[in-house]
């Protein structure tokens, strides 16, 4: 097998490759809108027939949701399940947009051409770089790299609520050594990244009530209790001077970051300035003692999303509230139980309450945080072919969000995932004038096809 040629072939094919990555994105396949359901279908059955014309046994399996898409194909000694996502976010408002944004254009910017549509990037873009790769390989060669499990998702931007029954319900068919994941981004245009860590999350609405009913604040103003003034004693209670949450028992598994993940996240060269200062802020707020990036992508947090009571439109409205609210979520890392955190928070909360007060909780369905194991042979196969096809040498990073699917895969199937992907920071998934480096969907697909050599020792 000569790898040179299958890049080669990719190289030739980008006009074609193009072709078939604006058909898909032209299906309006948003996952949160029922009135998208057909499209959502349409999606997926664009991508059987896609993966049927290189060969795999390709199914789309309909679930209580949108369908799931499945297929198998390849054989070898390594077995690999590659997931991507074909469902995309809305695209309001509509009015940002420079383009329609289910009618995907190049367009020209400082950096080169750029794709331009609703899921250019988030996750369509992404999947068919990694589809690109196995085209080329079929094609010079007449086979694919190994054993190939392909599992595509039609729900992931509306929460997944089919994916956990469908792991479960298939299991066996679907569990792999290594699952591999194109749905994450690069350090820098010129530094590909292998993301390995994180963070998971628990969510809380909290409730604080006090009388029956709103009250004149002249009639009852200092007799009765305020639930705002309650709710909001205990929500300042939650950080200490230095940033730490106070919550009994928090921080435990809460891991140490290795001295040499740490060293390696320090030569990043992260600007923390720049990175406030682009949202209009300057000093690093979180937990004393740490950087900024190791905040965001190694700490656990407890931040306050939201907090309301009483009157809050034009004008005033003298009243004592009879609830006040807040919304609270916590970013998790390490072996943190997201039961025993918010049990903590439940107890901190009742020891707040004073007489006449009640409260209630509502919570969002929590997940762990997940570590991947950057030190393994596979991942260190991954790194080298990376930076074989990019200026910079491929970095380990971790992630201050969650990507739930790699826990599910770690506790459901038993099996780690390798997270790469070629998004860019300023990429704009989830806002309008998506966008997507043509260059990233070349050298991507490049990129993968010299992953897959390295893992397979082609």
């Amino acid at each position: 097998m000569s790898l040179e040629a299958i890049l080669g072939r990719i190289d030739a094919d980008q006009g074609a490759a193009l072709e078939r990555l604006f058909a898909l994105l032209r299906i309006p396949s948003v996952s949160t809108d029922p009135a998208y359901a057909a499209d959502c279908r349409s999606a997926a059955d664009w991508l059987v027939r896609d993966l049927a014309s290189m060969g795999f046994d390709a199914a789309r399996r309909d679930t209580q949701g949108h369908p799931m898409v499945v297929a198998h194909g390849g054989a070898g000694a390594r077995h690999f399940l590659f997931y991507g996502h074909y469902d995309v976010q809305p695209a309001d408002p509509l009015a940002l947009w420079t383009s329609p944004p289910f009618e995907p254009v190049l367009r020209d910017t400082p950096r080169g051409e750029v794709i331009s549509a609703r899921g250019a990037d988030d996750d369509k873009g992404q999947l068919m770089t990694f589809l690109e790769a196995l085209r080329a390989w079929k094609a010079v060669t007449g086979r694919l790299p190994c054993r190939l499990t392909v599992l595509l998702e039609g729900e992931e931007e509306s929460g997944s609520p089919s994916l956990v029954p469908f792991l479960k319900a298939h299991a066996e068919e679907l569990r792999a050594e290594l699952a591999l994941v194109c749905d994450t981004g690069m350090w820098d245009a010129e530094t590909p990244a292998i993301t390995t860590m994180l963070r998971g999350m628990a969510g809380v609405e909290i409730t604080v009530q006090g009388a029956d009913r709103d009250l004149h604040s002249g009639q009852y103003g200092g007799p009765a209790i305020n639930p705002i003034r309650v709710l909001a004693r205990i929500l300042a209670g939650l950080h200490d001077d230095a940033g730490r949450v106070t919550l009994p028992g928090f921080y435990e598994g809460v891991q140490d970051l290795p001295a040499e993940l740490a060293a390696q996240w320090e030569g990043l060269g992260f600007d923390a300035g720049a990175f406030l200062g682009a949202v209009g802020l300057s000093v690093p707020a979180g937990e004393a003692g740490y950087s900024a990036l190791v905040q965001k992508w190694a700490r656990p947090t407890c931040e306050i999303n939201g907090f309301w009571g009483g009157y809050t439109g034009e004008g005033f409205k003298t009243v004592l509230p009879a609830e006040a609210h807040a919304k609270l979520t916590f970013r998790l890392v390490g072996d943190q139980d997201p039961g025993r955190i918010m049990a903590s928070l439940e107890a901190h909360v009742r020891a707040g309450l004073p007489p006449d007060c009640r409260v209630r909780f509502r919570h969002k369905t929590p997940s762990r945080a997940t570590v991947l194991p950057s030190g393994s042979e596979d991942f260190a196969r991954a790194r080298a072919a990376l930076s074989g096809e990019w200026p910079k040498p491929a970095v380990f990073v971790g992630s201050g969000g969650s990507i739930p699917v790699v826990g599910h895969f770690q506790r459901i199937l038993g099996m780690d995932a390798l997270m790469i992907g070629f998004g860019q920071a300023d990429d704009a998934i989830h806002s309008p004038n998506e966008k997507y480096d043509l260059a990233s969907f070349r050298k991507g697909a490049r990129s993968w096809a010299r992953v897959l050599a390295a893992l397979t020792g082609s």
